[in-house]
């Protein structure tokens, strides 16, 4: 369910890479909001910028120009551990490639996020989330004992633990068959519908896209909503 409260804007926002004399500009002027609870895609060609532009709206990167707000939060005006404590507030993260640290148990992954922030007793909570994700009988395994599937399954679980105001997804079916990848993008909509978080995923996979409230494009360093 979508709401009126604004949890992420850019204003003009551009982003350019140097190289010697060289200098690239990714993206271009580019300005979006994402509501309460709403879902986007961003998709384009491999090299348009999607990851790039993920990572400034999660304040993992600074854009050259133009303003980002996460929670009515400037992100400009902020050091790098500032931003680091508004991430670890607001924003969940699913990638391709899992990220789990491998000397952890899935139960201990999960716990990471509530950990960090300095609360206590996260294991319950960190249980019943792998319980959902449907491996209760896994929360013991290592990622290494644990298929791509799994891992992507507590990565997701280690996501929603800190009730993330906004969850970041870079290709998250990326490393995954497609009857895998079904059953993990089934569950992410699922989790995102209950707890009412804003879903931002950059994919290649029209299918999932197309679940999506909204399609964004990348082309040229612009961003366009597609029809």
């Amino acid at each position: 369910m979508m709401n009126d409260e604004t949890v992420l804007s850019l204003d003009k926002v551009s982003k350019t890479f140097s190289s010697g004399e060289r200098s690239l500009e990714v993206l271009k002027q580019n300005s979006l909001e994402a509501r309460g609870g709403e879902s986007i895609a961003i998709v384009g060609p491999s090299g348009s910028g999607k990851t790039t532009l993920l990572g400034i709206c999660a304040g993992l990167d600074t854009p050259t120009k133009g303003e980002i707000k996460l929670n009515g939060v400037s992100l400009g005006d902020l050091n790098e551990d500032q931003r680091s404590e508004i991430r670890n507030q607001y924003v969940g993260f699913v990638f391709q490639n899992f990220q789990l640290l491998p000397t952890l148990t899935a139960l201990e992954n999960v716990m990471v996020p509530l950990e960090l922030r300095g609360e206590g007793d996260v294991e319950a909570e960190a249980k019943d989330l792998l319980e959902k994700v449907g491996l209760g009988e896994r929360v013991d395994h290592y990622p290494v004992q644990l298929s791509g599937g799994e891992q992507q399954r507590v990565a997701i679980a280690r996501a929603f633990i800190n009730r993330p105001k906004i969850l970041f997804a870079d290709e998250p079916t990326g490393n995954l068959d497609s009857d895998t990848s079904h059953s993990i993008v089934d569950l992410l909509f699922e989790l995102n519908r209950n707890s009412g978080t804003t879903l931002v995923l950059v994919t290649h996979d029209r299918e999932l896209a197309g679940k999506t409230d909204r399609i964004l494009r990348i082309d040229n360093g612009k961003v366009l909503e597609e029809a």
